[in-house]
């Protein structure tokens, strides 16, 4: 069976295409710049029928030009793409079985776009997000990146090949190496990405590795910003002597090196005094502690409504909770297997509190600022003299009002975590050594980075294009936010 060459068939008209395209491109942006330095900006003007003028004559085909070259540019990036899910496995090289192979994504993701912008009036600060272009392009990544997750992990629909089976002979192999005595020309008979130093397909274990960052930064992002505003919010708007030893409990935890604090949490000998156990009951309860506050607040006017929801809401989350910290081969194993709700790895539920540890002191200092500046608004004084109280306060008129801040953080935060998860695995900590996770996989491929570059270039890019998606989505929704505040 033959070798798979980057664009197979397509490359005849494509490549030559993208060469002039993108030659183009560059000239045309040079001419831009150079353009800018000699020319005064123009002002477009509003014509008497409504449309808005253009400069015209050569200086307005130079300041046009890089606009249609990128959209020519990202057409033939298209055609690349749709070629191959549409051509015969292989008639399209690499590039095409990799399309082909993700296919799931790309109908996941139009379907997404396609109801989002249709909606998007009616879908409040998330449909605004499809006014910005910058804001679509990162919501775009990221969630290529999350379907890509799913697919691989959950619906087993992506990945070529078990990420740990080795295969003789295809070790360090160049992309598109054919599998030995595959007899079917398909997918499954090629490493697309090629093969690691370990023989094992390094596509593979780039899509299922998007499936331990999935599953751990989102939701441990989540419960640091619970840990943070359930202790940020009272502090902002108490102050006093609560303020004072949250404030320097927060600043001693930031004081420390974060990177080195990370290291220390996830070290075996850490592990095995228990103290991520202990720090998982402590850390864990503040979800349960805001979902008391929250619903009391709401409901506090009606005691057989709250006391109803209370019950129900809080008695299913202290189930949950006790599931979560209760975990065989720990010092927290106390609960019945018949109750146990969750079954979670040591080394995933390590790395889990030592997230939520790392990032609550900065979301606690956020929450406070902006609970220290919204407590001065008008609002907060007519909830006052209506005789709301404290916790209503906080919780019903000063936190939604810090929505928009909150959201970028938490984009913004995703990706730090996410780069937290890459540095561990790189050294070989936190998540099992097993684990097809980025870090571990770029550390395994640099060994021999300078001959055999493919094993780490995937999934380095891969990390580094979801931290761009999230920072993207942060400025997107920054955007956004700001115009409602305005």
């Amino acid at each position: 069976m033959d070798n798979l060459t980057w664009t197979g068939s397509l490359g005849t008209i494509l490549n030559p295409a993208l060469v002039v395209a993108a030659g183009l491109f560059a000239i045309a942006v040079v001419l831009q710049i150079l353009a800018s330095l000699v020319v005064e900006p123009y002002r477009a003007q509003t014509l008497p029928d409504g449309r808005l003028s253009r400069r015209g004559g050569v200086t307005g085909l130079i300041e046009r030009a890089p606009q249609y070259l990128l959209w020519a540019l990202i057409l033939i990036v298209l055609g690349y793409l749709v070629g191959g899910v549409v051509a015969p496995y292989g008639k399209a090289g690499i590039v095409g079985a990799v399309s082909k192979q993700l296919t799931p994504v790309w109908i996941a993701l139009v379907a997404t776009y396609a109801v989002s912008i249709r909606y998007k009036r009616r879908l409040g600060l998330y449909g605004k997000l499809f006014d910005s272009t910058v804001g679509m392009i990162g919501f775009g990544i990221v969630m290529f990146w999350v379907y890509t997750a799913f697919f691989s992990s959950v619906g087993g629909m992506i990945a070529t090949h078990d990420p740990l089976s080795q295969v003789s002979g295809l070790k360090n192999k160049l992309p598109g190496t054919a599998v030995p005595n595959a007899t079917d020309f398909a997918m499954g008979a090629h490493y697309l990405l090629g093969g690691d130093n370990l023989a094992r397909d390094v596509f593979s274990r780039m899509v299922l590795g998007s499936w331990e960052v999935v599953k751990i930064a989102p939701l441990a992002t989540m419960f640091a910003f619970m840990v943070g505003i359930t202790l940020g919010v009272p502090a902002g708007y108490y102050g006093g002597k609560l303020d004072t030893v949250l404030s320097f409990l927060a600043n001693l935890i930031l004081a420390f090196p974060v990177i080195l604090l990370f290291y220390l949490l996830v070290t075996p000998e850490i592990v095995m005094t228990g103290i991520p156990s202990y720090m998982a009951a402590v850390l864990f309860v503040f979800p349960v502690l805001f979902a008391m506050v929250f619903l009391n607040a709401r409901f506090r006017t009606d005691p057989k409504k709250r006391n109803v929801i209370l019950g129900v809401v809080v008695g299913a989350m202290v189930w949950a909770y006790l599931s979560l910290i209760s975990q065989p081969g720990t010092v927290m194993a106390f609960l019945p297997a018949a109750l146990d709700l969750f079954n979670i790895p040591p080394g995933i539920l390590v790395v889990f509190v030592s997230v939520v540890f790392v990032n609550s002191p900065t979301v606690f200092r956020i929450v406070r600022g902006l609970t220290l500046d919204l407590s001065t608004r008008d609002y907060v004084a007519a909830a006052q003299t209506r005789g709301e109280g404290p916790w209503y306060i906080m919780l019903w008129e000063i936190l939604p009002n810090a929505r928009g801040p909150l959201i970028v953080d938490f984009c913004l935060r995703i990706g730090y975590t996410t780069i937290l998860l890459g540095t561990l695995g790189f050294f070989g900590l936190g998540l099992p050594p097993e684990s097809p996770d980025w870090g571990s996989t770029i550390n395994a491929g640099r060994k021999l980075l300078s001959i055999y570059p493919h094993p780490a270039l995937p999934p380095a890019l891969a990390l580094l294009s979801l931290v761009l998606g999230l920072n993207l989505l942060a400025d997107g929704l920054r955007e956004e936010s700001l115009r409602d505040s305005s």
